[in-house]
């Protein structure tokens, strides 16, 4: 008894001494999926903003349980399935996606902050390894994951798990069914850099890529939990899931055990732990990439504009336009820049 309290006690006292949470996206507030719709640019409650997705209602495209979660993640109630399908188009456009955004005010995008999540596949629905997949991103696409056989690159399928700094590869692995992939960014966006901390399964999480430089371009309110699959010809479309766990963003020290802050004693308390950066792991395997890809952003509406960076060209895809934004508006050739709505004209 007396070891239990200790353990109890202790376990308690490292989490308090973990990082501050920012913003906190692990669904433990939301009954179902179909909260998301209390959600809208008139209605900002809730977590999540809730917009970017295809024309289907919400449990086509997320859903919620604590099936869907890492077992490790003790500090989440339930996961989240987030699913590409048939109607997986959002806003006319030609790319399927599913994303979630934070709704918050929390200087998320200011000096060192560390944005957690997991994720994982399974064999049923997997992701296809002839696109590319970008997610957990930025609408500049400083960093991200990357799965699928990347834009430009020569080959039919790619079976790799990557994460990426402006395109470039920097860590990667294959991606295999059932492996919960534990993920922080560590994002400095007074220095510009950005590192990746990563572990696997119940395995706390570790330095693997010292921080890149990197312009940290954010206005606090574009980082995309979610999936956005580039366009493929001659591939038809498929169902596909990705599971999401752990999802926060905290400053201060990081938390490296997957358990999460404030997570219940029993959920491995001897290892709720926090760490300084340490010296780069190198216990999975690094590489660069061949092949630069194809970037994709969205919009979201904040209450003013201003105005736009001089002397810049936006790639195939990216946005060009639209209310609040802030970016260029000049597409590189031969792309024009196409109105959608009020909110985004994009790179077509």
């Amino acid at each position: 008894m007396k070891f239990s309290v200790l353990s109890y006690l202790l376990a308690n006292a490292l989490s308090a001494s973990a990082g501050t949470i920012l913003w906190d996206g692990r669904f433990n507030d939301l009954s179902s999926s179909t909260d998301l719709n209390n959600w809208s640019w008139g209605n900002q409650v809730g977590p999540y903003q809730y917009y970017i997705h295809g024309s289907s209602s919400v449990t086509s495209y997320v859903n919620l349980s604590p099936d869907y979660g890492n077992p490790a993640d003790t500090g989440s109630k339930q996961g989240a399935k987030i699913t590409l399908d048939n109607t997986a188009y959002w806003n006319g456009q030609n790319m399927r996606r599913t994303e979630l955004i934070p709704q918050t005010s929390a200087p998320i995008n200011q000096g060192k902050v560390y944005y957690h999540f997991s994720l994982s596949r399974k064999d049923t629905n997997a992701p296809a390894t002839t696109r590319e997949h970008q997610i957990a991103f930025f609408e500049s696409h400083f960093t991200e994951l990357k799965s699928g056989l990347l834009s430009g690159a020569s080959g039919v399928s790619d079976t790799s798990l990557r994460w990426c700094v402006n395109g470039a590869t920097q860590w990667s692995t294959e991606w295999q069914a059932g492996v919960w992939h534990n993920v922080a960014y560590e994002i400095d966006f007074s220095a510009n850099t950005v590192g990746f901390w990563h572990s696997t399964g119940s395995d706390p999480l570790t330095r693997i890529v010292a921080p890149v430089s990197v312009s940290t371009s954010s206005n606090g309110a574009d980082w995309h939990v979610g999936v956005l699959e580039l366009p493929r010809s001659g591939y038809s479309d498929s169902n596909e899931d990705y599971y999401w766990s752990g999802v926060y963003i905290e400053s201060g020290s990081l938390t490296t055990n997957v358990a999460g802050p404030g997570a219940p004693s029993g959920g491995n308390p001897s290892t709720t732990t926090t760490s300084k950066p340490s010296t780069p792991s190198t216990t999975l395997t690094t590489s660069t990439t061949k092949a630069a890809t194809t970037t994709t952003t969205s919009s979201k509406p904040p209450a003013t504009t201003t105005s736009t960076p001089g002397g810049c060209t936006a790639p195939q895809w990216s946005q060009c336009g639209g209310t609040g934004y802030t970016g260029c508006t000049t597409c590189a050739s031969p792309y024009t820049c196409k109105y959608s709505n009020d909110w985004y004209s994009q790179c077509l």
